[in-house]
């Protein structure tokens, strides 16, 4: 199965933090498992970084490369076909990070591991939310 991690996933899962939901660690850590992380998320983390609603030091690039490097995930790059959908998918959530993560993991087929309970909107348009 391919896994989607969404960005708070992403660092939950690296910082240890309890906040991960045994399921979404049981997905991450089966190694029968493709775990894939967006460069969505790695731009999301740059940018809240930037503005001060995060706070890690270093190249937050790097950072997550490593991070993924190091967990076996794959990374997720932005593509045409992830795009195309985001304009027809309603209006559920306005985030437009989440709304690419959402289109990514649908055109790719892989559960979105995420907390944010708003992604069930889009269960009818194809999504598989896991958490």
């Amino acid at each position: 199965m391919s896994c989607l991690l969404d960005t708070h996933t992403f660092l939950w899962f690296v910082f240890n933090s309890s906040q991960l939901s045994a399921a979404a660690q049981s997905h991450i850590a089966d190694p029968k498992n493709d775990v894939l992380l967006s460069v969505v998320s790695i731009w999301e983390i740059a940018i809240k970084v930037s503005i001060g609603r995060l706070s890690l030091s270093g190249d937050i690039v790097q950072f997550c490369e490593d991070e993924a490097n190091a967990n076996s995930f794959s990374v997720l790059p932005i593509l045409s076909k992830h795009i195309r959908p985001v304009q027809s998918l309603p209006l559920h959530h306005r985030d437009p990070f989440d709304r690419l993560l959402i289109a990514q993991s649908m055109v790719e087929g892989a559960a979105l591991l995420s907390a944010d309970s708003a992604f069930e909107a889009y269960a009818p348009d194809g999504l598989n939310r896991i958490w």
